[in-house]
C-alpha cells in the first residue's frame, strides 16, 4: 500500500534552506544527514538534496501544495515580507484554483492553491 508522496528538491546550501522554509512554517526533522535536509509542516514532507553545480536560473523543480484558506497563507507570507513569484500573485484561475506562487532561493518554484470547487 502506497501512503505517501514527498518531494525532493536541489539545493546549493542546507542552511539557507532551512531558514527559508522556516519562514513558510516548516521545521527541519531530527535528522541530520550531510548533504541531505528534510522539512515538515502538519502532515507534509520535503526532502532536499545539495547540488553544489545547481544553476538557479537552470532549475526546474517545483511542488504544488494544496491548502485551505488560503487567502490567510498569502497575507501571511506578505506580513513576513516573503517574495511572491513576480507572475505568481494570489488570484482565481480558469480550471478552478486559486493559486500563488514563490520561488525558493534555489529557484524551486512553490505553487500553493485551493480548490474553488
Amino acid at each position: 500500500m502506497m501512503t505517501a508522496i514527498i518531494p525532493k528538491l536541489p539545493i546549493r546550501n542546507k542552511e539557507m534552506t532551512r531558514k527559508y522554509y522556516s519562514l513558510l512554517g516548516f521545521k527541519a526533522t531530527q535528522n541530520d544527514f550531510e548533504a541531505y535536509l528534510m522539512m515538515v509542516k502538519d502532515t507534509m514532507e520535503i526532502h532536499f538534496f545539495e547540488f553544489s553545480e545547481l544553476l538557479p536560473s537552470e532549475n526546474y523543480g517545483q511542488i504544488y501544495i494544496r491548502c485551505s484558506n488560503i487567502d490567510a497563507i498569502y497575507d501571511a507570507f506578505l506580513k513576513k515580507n516573503i517574495n511572491i513569484h513576480p507572475s505568481g500573485h494570489l488570484k482565481q484561475q480558469h480550471w478552478g484554483q486559486k493559486e500563488f506562487s514563490l520561488l525558493d532561493p534555489d529557484h524551486n518554484l512553490i505553487t500553493f492553491g485551493q480548490s474553488l470547487i
